[in-house]
């Protein structure tokens, strides 16, 4: 039995050739008496008169092409038997025999010639779905954040394949695809991936698919379906410098004054925080701050030996359960100054020699004064008219005696 349903398609096929210019005369494609444009009994114009076809062979691949030809979406139903009512005039085609991919139905396989078996009461309708039916995108990765580089995997499916052409990956604001896969006969569902991820990545997407129908034959494209949001991470490698007392050498605090570190990057995402890593010569020490802003500052506000080291800032966040992490900075090397002594061997030697030189005159005068009041106690040996400074000079000169 199926061998020769078999044979009498292929003869069928083979009988279009030789009856293209009785078949060329066949024109337009219509529904009548349905319950909207898109359903109903199926009627074509051959020389300036409208007849019906016969539902010999009527299925979804002949009904899936007229819904296409008077763009009414996919084929839901092919009924036979009459089911939007009896036709009049002609049955102008007989065993009609489409692969789904024809433009219309008058370029299907058809046999013109009558069929005593085929009445009115076997005039073929359909029902459609009055416009291609919307596809819905899934996303196939785990997550809807993802860094530069990344990939993303979709899902764009629908609920009837009917000889899909090609399934595209929109991004919202530009109108050329993104991605396009094509589909494999009756294909409901592709993947579609978006690789090598940029920055001009982050939007939100949707998918559409397109089928061939019309006439002329046109490509004709679904409403586009649910949308997906995609947020791309950069995490710029941050800049960091200090700042400490102005007597401090560069590169360098002095032991017990304060200091700070500022971390700072161009690029902010809500949640946020930055890292601050000090490598010294017996570990490592970390300490975090939220990044409320642009910058944020460590202050150090007792500079100790601890705090030596090269010191590292960066870039955290936490988003869709995923942790990011910029790269590091450079290393900001920081040494640890004891403060310079209150005065120098030199100006210390200069203020000893100084406060001797005091020190002897002071004793100097002191003992003038003493010898001169012994001077006026003895007459015998001076006398009032010999100033203080004579007696002086003589007791300097006995004494040196």
């Amino acid at each position: 039995m199926m061998m020769m349903i078999l044979l009498r398609r292929v003869l069928l096929t083979g009988l279009l050739g030789a009856l293209w210019v009785e078949v060329s005369a066949l024109g337009q494609v219509r529904l009548v008496n349905g319950h909207d444009k898109c359903s109903g009994r199926v009627e074509v114009l051959r020389h300036e008169q409208w007849g019906t076809v016969c539902d010999h062979g009527w299925d979804l691949r002949e009904a899936y092409v007229v819904c296409l030809e008077l763009g009414c979406g996919l084929a839901e139903s092919a009924l036979p038997a009459a089911a939007f009512g009896l036709g009049q005039g002609e049955i102008w085609l007989h065993h009609v025999q489409c692969s789904g991919h024809e433009s219309s139905l008058t370029r299907c396989a058809v046999v013109l010639q009558r069929n005593i078996y085929c009445t009115h009461e076997n005039d073929a309708g359909v029902k459609c779905s009055g416009r291609l039916l919307r596809p819905t995108l899934t996303l196939l990765s785990p997550h809807t954040v993802i860094s530069l580089g990344e990939s993303v995997r979709f899902g764009c499916s629908v609920l009837e394949g009917h000889s899909l052409s090609d399934f595209h990956l929109y991004i919202q604001g530009v109108s050329t695809p993104l991605v396009t896969q094509r589909a494999e006969r009756s294909q409901t569902r592709v993947e579609l991936t978006l690789s090598d991820v940029e920055m001009y990545h982050q939007g939100s997407y949707s998918c559409q698919y397109r089928v061939k129908g019309g006439f002329p034959s046109q490509l004709l494209s679904s409403p586009p379906s649910n949308s997906i949001d995609i947020t791309v991470v950069e995490l710029l490698t941050p800049q960091h410098w200090y700042n400490t007392s102005a007597e401090a050498p560069l590169g360098s605090v002095i032991k017990g004054h304060s200091f700070n570190i500022t971390c700072s990057t161009l690029q902010l995402y809500p949640g946020g925080s930055f890292q601050l890593r000090l490598v010294r010569s017996n570990g490592t020490v970390r300490r975090t701050l939220p990044a409320l802003t642009q910058s944020v500052t460590f202050t150090f506000p007792n500079a100790q030996s601890s705090n030596e080291g090269y010191y590292y800032c960066l870039y955290r966040v936490q988003l869709d359960g995923r942790t990011f992490l910029s790269r590091e900075s450079q290393p900001l090397p920081i040494a640890i100054r004891d403060p310079d002594p209150v005065l120098s061997p030199m100006v210390i030697s200069w203020l000893v020699s100084g406060l001797t030189f005091v020190v002897a005159v002071i004793i100097i005068i002191i003992v003038v004064k003493v010898l001169c009041n012994k001077q006026r106690k003895l007459p015998e040996l001076e006398r009032e008219t010999r100033t203080c400074v004579d007696n002086t000079y003589v007791a300097l000169s006995i004494n040196k005696l």
